[in-house]
């Protein structure tokens, strides 16, 4: 499991130019892409990551100070661009097991107490966000 964090001010979703995730304070934005061999510990220790990364000012985390979280599905993260000039797929989990995981993952976050906004599995979603530093990770487990 892959992402990609950005420390932002504030970030929103749309589909269809309707909004459907929307934090409008500062959080971050975790961009969320699943490979074809993760599972239970790969999700518990993501949902463990980002709710405790210190990426939030003054070294906080979502987990100390309530800050929200907007995570939105990214199967390009698992794009491989090694070999020719168009990216290959084959990394990335299939849509029934990334979806399912990306939910696992939203799931726990908010067992944990987060305040978690997502995006829309597999539509067409504009992101939007003003980023706070700049500020980005890659987190991977």
């Amino acid at each position: 499991m892959r992402a990609v964090v950005t420390r932002v001010r504030n970030a929103s979703v749309r589909v269809d130019e309707t909004v459907v995730g929307n934090i409008d304070e500062p959080g971050l934005l975790v961009l969320l892409g699943v490979t074809h061999s993760d599972g239970h510990e790969q999700i518990t220790t993501m949902a463990r990551k980002l709710h405790e990364i210190r990426a939030l000012r003054d070294e906080q985390s979502c987990a100390t100070t309530g800050a929200p979280l907007l995570v939105v599905s990214q199967f390009t993260l698992y794009g491989d661009t090694r070999k020719g000039r168009r990216p290959s797929w084959s990394r990335a989990a299939g849509p029934d097991q990334a979806e399912d995981a990306v939910e696992a993952v939203v799931t726990e976050l908010r067992r944990r107490g987060a305040r978690v906004e997502t995006g829309e599995f597999g539509a067409a979603m504009a992101v939007e966000s003003t980023n706070d530093g700049p500020f980005t990770l890659l987190v991977e487990t």
